[in-house]
């Protein structure tokens, strides 16, 4: 008699399934929502006045497992400016072919530059349209921002930009002898 109960609580799993109505998902129509910290693409993001936050060290790219990621830094120059400091990144891409999406990339960036959305739909039947390049991952341009190439806010600094005191509408630039 053990034996049979063992086996009707083996089953109970099941048996609490079968009555219950199921859930049918309408996905390609209504897709679901995510969770919030789900890592989907990536993202290269900017500063507030649209200077972009990646300055080309490569960092990302070493510590990837899977060799998914390429950049190619470049220098600044007055007249082409696309990121405080002395170097931007000319060339970046990420091969969702290859990309694993463990995040060691976003733990990598000194700047904060590369985030992961909670977009997942990245399917395509072209294997060449999965390498995203920097058009497709670059942050959009809000309307207050302006394009680079572009000087940077007048009166700062590259160190400024890094530590969060230059805002679209605010620029705070402390004394010298409050930063010791």
């Amino acid at each position: 008699m053990p034996k049979f109960i063992d086996a009707i609580a083996g089953f109970g799993v099941t048996f609490k399934a079968m009555f219950k109505k199921p859930i049918t998902e309408q996905y390609p129509e209504e897709p679901g929502p995510t969770a919030q910290r789900y890592h989907g693409r990536h993202q290269l993001n900017r500063y507030e006045d649209g200077l972009e936050k990646c300055i080309g060290c490569e960092l990302c790219a070493w510590a990837c497992p899977a060799d998914a990621i390429f950049v190619e830094g470049a220098s600044n120059t007055e007249a082409e400016r696309f990121s405080p400091g002395e170097r931007y990144g000319r060339v970046y891409q990420i091969n969702y072919l290859r990309c694993i999406g463990c995040g060691l990339c976003l733990e990598a960036c000194p700047t904060r530059a590369l985030t992961m959305t909670n977009d997942y739909e990245m399917a395509d039947d072209n294997r060449s349209d999965l390498i995203y390049g920097k058009d497709k991952l670059l942050a959009p341009l809000t309307p207050d921002m302006t394009a680079p190439p572009h000087a940077m806010l007048e009166g700062s600094t590259d160190e400024d930009y890094y530590r969060g005191n230059v805002g679209a509408f605010r620029l705070t630039i402390q004394p010298k002898e409050s930063l010791l």
